[in-house]
């Protein structure tokens, strides 16, 4: 058993970026495997519902030539997390033609595992049927047939399993559906016969690539290193370093428990975990427990349409209208309503942005406004786009030339940046599905190519 493990961990999303000087100071200490997640839901159901990837194809192929060139030859596994974004078949298969195409271009031979995340809908509806599935939080409704039926395509968040079996099956890439962001990670751990509670630690750590570093950023290479009773994290950029500070902060991040982290088949306990600085800017983390769950339950994400979307993008620089922005943007909502009255409300909705005013936090937002200028954002929900379309062009032709009190000005209240002013967005998505699943069978299938 080798005594100490090395993870590179090139970036915090694959397609991000990173100076690759740093992943070559990485390469330096012959790292045991690469690992970098690719997904994430915090852009939302969209990515999800519509098979399309975060990053551009252009910005992922730029990282994955920089991490296969230099792994496939050494023999460095590299595993891939949440492959295109959202980890569905369509994601995956976008992440496989690049991979390919890299390989093919770079003459190198390579092989790869894909381990699927796709869960069909008649799963769940059994799993549900049979009350294995639970709302994630108190906020989310329990699920119904038809709502699992109208949703495009779900995916469950793997653990560290079907990873580790394509690891033992020799995989030189391994590109994961949606997984459970730290498991790639730990994966490599685990495999190496390290303790799962500091493997998931770590993995916790190095998703996000230098975040935990000050100062942090997700477009820069760190490296983990586990040992027997610890494990190390270090910057590999010289204008970064790790701190305990800032490694421990990382630790609360994106938690809603400050020392619990429940993952698929386990929950991490970091309560008696001790943060401290060695010798060259390196931080050791010990006492991190790994408890295995009895029952082992799986987040399922699934995203289905609902809506479709319109909006304009405006400024306003007039100081009697921002006196009255509230109400005029109210009024301008009943006209619109008003002139539409054969539509049911129901089918649509419209919604104001004030972004310099109160766009963030709404009605929350305690400071009192006191700037010269606004930017207006006019969102139209609708059931279909041309209902979108057609709501947004009166909401913005309304407020353009609606007449409120005192008005000095008639050329028009708005200011647009650019035309056409309204822009078309396409469909709406929702999380229909984000809840977990009871399983005794691993769900995740491995293919070989």
């Amino acid at each position: 058993m080798t005594n100490e493990i090395k993870i590179l961990s090139p970036c915090g999303m694959l397609g991000y970026g990173f100076p690759e000087q740093s992943f070559l100071r990485g390469m330096e200490e012959q790292p045991h495997g690469i690992v970098v997640d690719a997904g994430s839901t915090d852009a939302g159901p969209h990515k999800l519902g519509a098979g399309v990837s975060i990053v551009s194809r252009r910005a992922a192929k730029k990282d994955l030539t920089i991490i296969l060139e230099n792994g496939v030859p050494k023999k460095v596994p590299i595993i891939i997390g949440s492959a295109g974004g959202a980890g569905a078949r369509v994601h995956v298969e976008w992440t496989l033609d690049i991979i390919n195409e890299i390989l093919q271009e770079q003459n190198l031979q390579a092989k790869i595992a894909i381990i699927w995340a796709d869960i069909p809908n008649e799963m769940v509806i059994e799993a549900n049927r049979q009350g294995k599935v639970n709302p994630l939080s108190p906020n989310i409704p329990a699920l119904t047939d038809e709502i699992i039926e109208q949703t495009n395509g779900i995916v469950a968040q793997m653990g560290h399993e079907p990873i580790l079996e394509a690891l033992r099956e020799g995989a030189d890439i391994i590109v994961c559906g949606r997984a459970y962001d730290p498991s790639p990670f730990a994966a490599i751990g685990i495999f190496h016969g390290k303790d799962p509670g500091l493997s998931y630690h770590l993995g916790k750590i190095l998703e996000c690539g230098a975040l935990c570093a000050e100062p942090g950023t997700t477009k820069d290479s760190i490296l983990g290193m586990i040992g027997d009773t610890s494990f190390k994290v270090k910057s590999l950029n010289p204008a970064r370093r790790c701190t305990p500070i800032s490694v421990a902060a990382h630790t609360f991040y994106e938690k809603e428990h400050p020392y619990i982290l429940h993952g698929p088949g386990f929950t991490l306990d970091l309560k008696e975990c001790e943060f401290k600085e060695l010798e060259g800017e390196i931080v050791e983390v010990s006492n991190s427990k790994y408890i295995p769950a009895e029952q082992h339950f799986i987040k399922l994400e699934g995203a289905r349409k609902v809506a479709y979307r319109t909006f304009v993008l405006a400024g306003i620089r007039d100081p009697i209208l921002l006196e009255n922005i509230d109400d005029i943007e109210r009024r301008v909502k009943e006209q619109v309503n008003d002139y539409y009255d054969e539509i049911p409300q129901s089918d649509y909705d419209v919604n104001f942005y004030n972004y310099g005013m109160n766009a963030v936090l709404g009605n929350k937002e305690k400071a009192v406004f006191s700037g010269h200028e606004i930017g207006v954002m006019i969102e139209v929900i609708g059931k279909d786009q041309e209902l979108a379309n057609s709501i947004c062009a009166t909401a913005r032709s309304t407020f353009l030339h609606f007449a409120h009190e005192k008005r000095k000005s008639t050329a028009g209240n708005l200011a647009f940046p650019f035309a056409p002013s309204d822009i078309e967005f396409g469909p709406v998505y929702e999380f229909s599905v984000y809840h977990l699943m009871e399983i005794e069978t691993n769900p995740f299938p491995i293919e070989y190519r």
